[in-house]
């Protein structure tokens, strides 16, 4: 890191992106449940992470129950 880093304000720009990940993508995944396209009583979710110019990525995947 260099002597510019800010750690508040880099934890505070973390914390909005993550908050716009996840309210845009709840809402993304209640309209696909809606829409009445998902069949069965499951929903397997994955959700990648990755920084371009990096080798980041981060896998997380789910399965819900509806």
């Amino acid at each position: 890191m260099t002597a510019e880093f800010d750690e508040d304000r880099f934890n505070m720009a973390i914390r909005k992106f993550l908050k716009h990940v996840g309210v845009t993508s709840q809402r993304e995944i209640e309209n696909l449940v809606r829409s009445g396209e998902v069949k069965g009583g499951k929903l397997k979710l994955r959700m990648t992470l990755s920084a371009e110019g990096t080798p980041l990525k981060h896998v997380v995947e789910e399965t819900v129950a509806l």
